[in-house]
């Protein structure tokens, strides 16, 4: 009886970055099994128009993906504004989704301060650029103590994010719903992940989701900030490969 292949890994980068970020898992887990890494609309490679205007297009982007290269069920990871597509994801179409993998990210609605600041800051990238935010956020992005290289790659992601799209993101980003009950309806095995010294979306906000889903595992990842696949890969690999092995035993 033949073995069935490994099951489809789509990795959904964040805000401002590109498919590049998730280098470390492609380089780890491309031999053995089937990974998915796109450039979301607007970023990286992707064409810039038309804008995303609803939080949902991203996800609806992803399912045309998976219908092009016939996908049919897949394990589903995206970091920060990454991991909400993919709870939008299994919103839309959870018969598609083997697993969850959420990294560094959360589920709540934008308060209406966060609405502002997110608004105030599409502003502030049309007028200024993206290079400034860069300088400002880039050891929030990354521990202060990562590597050189790491620092540099994220740098120059940001920088090279269209200020345009990254704009239109954050607009549509402010108006996506909450999330928190769905994950409560979750029913398949969900990853949590998240770095230790993330300000932006704090342990306390990891520990929140691995409550609220039915099946999940929660892993903070020590002397990282809000970006632990690429500040400490091998840990990280080491905890998504056991995720991955558990949902290929099952699929």
């Amino acid at each position: 009886m033949p073995v069935p292949a490994p099951i489809t890994l789509v990795l959904i980068h964040g805000h401002p970055f590109d498919h590049t970020m998730w280098n470390p898992q492609l380089e780890a887990f491309s031999a053995s099994r089937r990974v998915i890494a796109p450039d979301l609309r607007g970023y990286g490679a992707s064409p810039s128009s038309p804008q995303v205007t609803r939080f949902e297009q991203f996800a609806q982007d992803i399912a045309a993906l998976l219908d092009e290269r016939e996908v049919d069920r897949c394990v589903l990871a995206g970091l920060s504004m990454g991991g909400q597509i993919a709870m939008d994801c299994y919103r839309q179409f959870p018969h598609r989704i083997s697993g969850l993998v959420l990294a560094d990210t959360f589920p709540a609605a934008e308060t209406p301060e966060g609405v502002e600041v997110r608004h105030a800051m599409a502003d502030r990238l049309l007028r200024e650029g993206m290079r400034g935010y860069a300088d400002e956020v880039l050891e929030k992005m990354v521990a202060p103590t990562a590597d050189g290289a790491v620092k540099a790659h994220v740098h120059r992601m940001m920088t090279a994010t269209r200020p345009e799209s990254a704009a239109a993101a954050l607009r549509a980003r402010a108006a996506r719903p909450d999330y928190r009950e769905l994950l409560t309806q979750v029913t398949v095995p969900a990853l949590v992940v998240v770095g230790a010294d993330d300000t932006y979306t704090p342990v306390s906000d990891a520990e929140v989701m691995h409550a609220a889903l039915p099946d999940s595992a929660l892993h903070v990842v020590e002397g990282a900030a809000h970006m632990p696949n690429l500040e400490r890969p091998r840990e990280f690999n080491g905890v998504l490969e056991r995720f991955l092995a558990r949902i290929d035993a099952h699929s």
